[in-house]
């Protein structure tokens, strides 16, 4: 398991580098667009069962998916007024669908309200990565968060595999413990330090640490949602696409809270 995490990461690894750094802000665009509609995939494969949704399985994921490219490149033009009128748009549409269902479907109203969140939960908070990345800085800003996502999740697991004795939230994932959640806030920290030391040295020490700490914080908020979405589904893993890891779904699940948190105090704080 250990090997196959780290195996996927290093081939991943020089594939990332060359996609921020020389791919420009359209190509991260459509990257962050392509991961958006397997995570998508993969987030309603867990919350949208056949037996409980009859007909209904194609119709709103495949607007969703359309919703959230749109959010996606509205991002990218640096529009992210329209956001806010997209997701009206779709709840608008989403709910007109609903109509014709409801009579052989009473579950249409919480299919809709799973197809909502799943274009906030995905789309959405990704697209906070395209809005980071075409503001100033924003190559190094990707670095930053990805870095200290990294850190912490890395931190987490190996502080909770050797020295993790008390659960943190066992009903939603019993094998995460408080233990493996200090190791990674701590990592968080050290990490992002070094980062911020060489790369970012304007920056304020008191909001940097700040930022790092808001950051660990929601990315092991975001994992355990995550959790919480696979324990009701009975499963186990997202996917199968990532060695070692799952699928992407279960890659992200940190980066997707950590990227608003990151936008805001890039664009508010420093």
């Amino acid at each position: 398991m250990h090997l196959k995490r780290w195996i996927t990461g290093l081939t991943a690894l020089p594939f990332l580098i060359l996609l921020i750094s020389k791919g420009g802000s359209l190509v991260f665009a459509i990257f962050i667009s392509i991961v958006s509609i397997i995570a998508l995939y993969e987030y309603y494969a867990i919350v949208l069962h056949p037996q409980k949704s009859p007909g209904m399985n194609n119709v709103l994921p495949l607007l969703s998916f359309f919703v959230g490219l749109i959010i996606i490149f509205v991002a990218y033009s640096d529009m992210p007024d329209m956001v806010s009128s997209l997701i009206v748009f779709n709840l608008i549409i989403s709910g007109f669908i609903s109509l014709f269902k409801f009579k052989i479907n009473k579950d249409v109203v919480w299919l809709v309200s799973k197809q909502l969140m799943g274009l906030i939960y995905i789309p959405l908070f990704l697209s906070y990565l395209v809005l980071i990345r075409n503001g100033s800085d924003g190559i190094s800003w990707i670095y930053f968060l990805l870095i200290i996502v990294f850190a912490g999740d890395t931190g987490a697991f190996y502080t909770g595999s050797y020295l993790g004795k008390h659960k943190l939230c066992p009903s939603v994932s019993p094998g995460k413990t408080i233990e493996g959640s200090i190791g990674g806030l701590v990592s968080n920290l050290v990490v992002g330090g070094i980062f911020k030391y060489f790369f970012l040295p304007s920056y304020s020490w008191g909001i940097s640490i700040l930022l790092f700490i808001c950051i660990g914080i929601a990315g092991q908020v975001g994992d355990l949602f995550e959790s919480e979405l696979k324990r009701s589904a009975g499963i186990k893993d997202s996917g199968s696409i990532l060695p070692g890891h799952g699928g992407i779904l279960d890659r992200i699940d940190a980066l997707l809270f950590a990227a608003p948190v990151a936008w805001f105090f890039k664009d508010f704080l420093f």
